[in-house]
């Protein structure tokens, strides 16, 4: 809940600035957490960019000042952070559907509100996680970038999954010297659009090792050491996984004393009789926030 009164008075500070120029160190020493972290939540629990969230308020406070009539259009677009009247006038054509020129005179033009967040806790499943500290390691694989996908099968992942021959698998199978002895998917380096589900994402199909050697034709991404909150995922399959990933970031995230930091997002599935009854882990990189 303290995050989310954090993240409520960092948007009032940014709201406070949006004629100005936005400190983003500020926002994360209001916030309580990185801004990496404030932004990812921030996307996540709005379902835009924050950079876009930021964009749309300053020009819908343009349109109240032009409807307004009492500046310039020119005055206006500089002072929400345009060089150029064109460029606001492209800009605000494209959001509004309309010229700032032509909003004084129009009977209706379009604003774009503030927001605040709030946590509203649906229930309906049970989360269970642990947090644990993992030396380095590496993940080794196939990695592609694909497109981001919520809800069902992702068609260029399956596409990873057919394109692996016995013979990579069996490499990928001996490299295994970790507890995490299946195959894992890991998806980093998301476009800002995620939770829009719009952009690419970089996934990895393969295998997590500590060994030092060759890997020859594989993708190699290092991993740090650090801490990663395990969450247990058990049912159909995808379907229990992405709803799972939804809890994550909507209920636990907010309401936990930990916050994300950069890495991959790993999942893999244990042993499962069919895809109605299947046992899965996620892990995410996280690190505990400082009050």
């Amino acid at each position: 809940m303290d995050m989310l009164k954090g993240m409520n008075e960092a948007l009032a500070y940014i709201e406070s600035q949006l004629d100005g120029q936005i400190d983003f160190g500020q926002v994360a020493r209001i916030s309580g957490v990185s801004e990496f972290h404030f932004r990812r939540m921030f996307s996540y629990l709005s379902g835009m960019s924050l950079g876009v969230y930021i964009r749309n308020r300053r020009l819908s406070k343009a349109a109240v000042e032009l409807q307004q009539g009492t500046e310039r259009v020119i005055d206006v677009a500089v002072k929400y952070g345009y060089e150029s009247a064109d460029g606001f006038s492209r800009a605000f054509r494209d959001w509004s559907g309309i010229l700032p020129s032509e909003v004084k005179n129009s009977s209706s033009f379009k604003v774009f509100p503030r927001l605040t967040f709030q946590l509203t806790i649906q229930g309906g499943m049970d989360m269970e996680y642990r947090i644990e500290e993992k030396e380095s390691f590496k993940l080794v694989g196939l990695k592609k970038r694909v497109p981001m996908v919520f809800e069902g099968q992702n068609p260029e992942i399956m596409k990873m999954v057919q394109s692996l021959t016995s013979e990579q698998r069996e490499m990928l199978g001996a490299w295994r010297n970790t507890e995490v002895k299946t195959v894992v998917n890991a998806s980093f380096h998301f476009d800002e659009g995620r939770f829009e589900e719009k952009g690419e994402l970089d996934h990895l199909i393969g295998s997590m090792t500590t060994l030092d050697e060759d890997f020859g034709e594989f993708d190699v991404v290092e991993v740090a050491a650090g801490e990663w909150a395990i969450f247990n995922a058990s049912g159909p399959f995808p379907q229990t996984l992405q709803e799972v990933w939804g809890k994550i970031f909507s209920e636990w995230l907010p309401s936990s004393n930990y916050e994300l930091i950069d890495g991959p997002e790993i999942s893999f599935n244990g042993s499962f009789a069919d895809m109605q009854n299947v046992e899965s882990e996620i892990w995410i990189p996280v690190k505990r926030r400082e009050n």
